[in-house]
């Protein structure tokens, strides 16, 4: 069973019509479409609540299913609805968009360090990314400085699309060791920063980003760590 993904098409998207059509053993909930972002590529699972003839559950998170669906985890004693049921669905937009602000500020921040990225996690308070990186950057102040001038400089954030086989012949296009871009529909999304040939950043990636790079606002580097022999832990938060 497949969800439509509204989030490919308005990461904005705030509120959108609900169609329960399916229910899991565990109690999650299947929408014909969704707003709401499953777990996925570092990225966190999206919450808030859906309106279900008239009744509110709370959404705690959301996780892929299989085929394609869309699993909505509602919070612990709530009553369920049964498919069939319809109304509204709706984000908690404020993490959502501190998310998106984080994601769109980790492809900054792989700008500025280019090297391999061997993980990686998004927050709405603090994320990471972790670079195959043997040394760690001699002037921290210096790289905050970098990431904050590709910030300001509001850069637009758009997407292009590719075919599963253009992206095999272009392999520099992937900056993650670990995590796989997500292939086998035929076609892979670019998230493309900047308007020059060649843009300021240019990778596959299937979560949600701001449309200017001006919306994430300043961001503070926190400690580099060392996770291994070639392995650094570079950290950030927004600064205000």
């Amino acid at each position: 069973m497949t969800t439509q993904p509204l989030f490919n098409a308005d990461a904005y998207a705030q509120t959108a019509d609900a169609q329960l059509v399916a229910a899991t053993e565990e109690g999650a909930l299947i929408l014909a479409e969704s707003l709401f972002y499953p777990t996925g590529g570092g990225q966190p699972g999206d919450r808030g609540h859906v309106v279900l003839n008239g009744a509110t559950v709370e959404i705690e998170t959301t996780v892929k299913g299989e085929g394609g669906a869309i699993l909505l985890l509602p919070r612990a004693g709530q009553e369920r609805p049964k498919p069939g049921a319809r109304g509204t669905q709706h984000l908690d937009w404020p993490h959502r968009y501190r998310v998106m602000r984080m994601h769109t500020a980790l492809h900054l921040l792989s700008v500025v360090l280019p090297f391999p990225v061997s993980g990686g996690a998004i927050g709405a308070e603090k994320s990471r990314l972790d670079f195959n990186m043997p040394d760690a950057p001699e002037d921290k102040a210096a790289l905050q400085d970098a990431l904050n001038a590709l910030i300001a400089a509001d850069h637009p954030v758009t997407e292009t699309w590719i075919s599963d086989i253009e992206l095999a012949a272009n392999p520099g296009l992937v900056k993650t060791m670990a995590v796989k871009p997500p292939t086998g529909m035929g076609r892979v999304r670019l998230v493309r920063i900047g308007v020059g040939d060649p843009p300021v950043d240019l990778q596959p990636c299937g979560g949600t980003h701001v449309r200017r790079t001006g919306e994430i606002g300043p961001i503070a580097l926190g400690k580099i760590e060392k996770k291994g022999r070639q392995n650094r832990r570079v950290s950030i938060t927004f600064a205000s």
